[in-house]
């Protein structure tokens, strides 16, 4: 059976290779290194315009979605003035992630979304966001050392029988953190199945009224033990045997 085809939004940075200093499409490899590793076929997904307004047809053939971390949130997708903390907003970026989000979800397509990713999916629903988490919570420990996993492990508590509980293979499960948003609102639709152990945020959201729709604030991908990642590809190549997501190629006329 031809491997699951998992899309992969990507974001669109300043970047530097060989001589070259511009703007590219971006993915971290070990995204894509997780993917494979689980059996799944990674499609990369750059931002569309017309997309936004036709979200079907950039999930056409997709067996699952994978929502990756990067940028913080304009924060007029969810009715809020801009932190100072707060990135510069990448509007089409986060509009066109906005509509495939809704999309999957529309259509029960198998959706994980990790740390930027967890976050798209509650604003995607209609919730917010915590802007800057040091000053709700006093400590800067979700992002310790920026721009590294180093020191970044805490423990999340997973509702025995949830998604994420399942997905992780424990209720009580060691993560690498690096983020300084959180959830402040749970959007409609979801609800909140994981909580940090240092101070309660909300750390995984699901919609159990969907095959499997999980957003994780960790990272995953940088955790060769976990097995989050594993699980989504897995139900993605479930998905795509039962309902024949993946429609046959046509033969090119001769």
């Amino acid at each position: 059976m031809a491997r699951p085809r998992i899309g992969i939004p990507v974001a669109q940075e300043r970047a530097r290779w060989t001589v070259w200093d511009q703007q590219a499409f971006l993915l971290p490899t070990s995204y894509v290194s997780r993917v494979r590793a689980a059996g799944g076929r990674a499609i990369l997904l750059p931002p569309d315009p017309y997309d936004v307004e036709h979200p079907e047809e950039a999930l056409e053939g997709l067996d699952g979605l994978l929502l990756i971390g990067g940028s913080d949130i304009d924060p007029a997708t969810y009715g809020a003035e801009r932190h100072p903390s707060t990135d510069d907003p990448q509007p089409e970026r986060d509009r066109f992630e906005i509509a495939l989000t809704r999309e999957a979800l529309e259509r029960d397509l198998p959706l994980l979304g990790i740390c930027r990713g967890m976050q798209l999916i509650d604003v995607a629903s209609g919730g917010a966001l915590i802007q800057h988490l040091p000053d709700d919570f006093g400590h800067g420990d979700h992002r310790r050392s920026l721009g590294s996993f180093d020191d970044a492990d805490h423990d999340v508590r997973l509702t025995e029988g949830s998604l994420a509980a399942r997905a992780a293979g424990e209720t009580l499960h060691a993560t690498k953190s690096h983020h300084h948003q959180g959830v402040a609102t749970v959007g409609e639709g979801l609800v909140a199945t994981g909580w940090s152990v240092l101070d309660d945020l909300v750390e995984a959201v699901e919609a159990p009224d969907r095959r499997y729709a999980l957003g994780v604030q960790w990272h995953p991908e940088a955790d060769a033990g976990s097995g989050i990642i594993a699980s989504f590809v897995a139900a993605a190549g479930e998905g795509a045997a039962t309902a024949g997501r993946r429609p046959a190629r046509r033969r090119a006329a001769a």
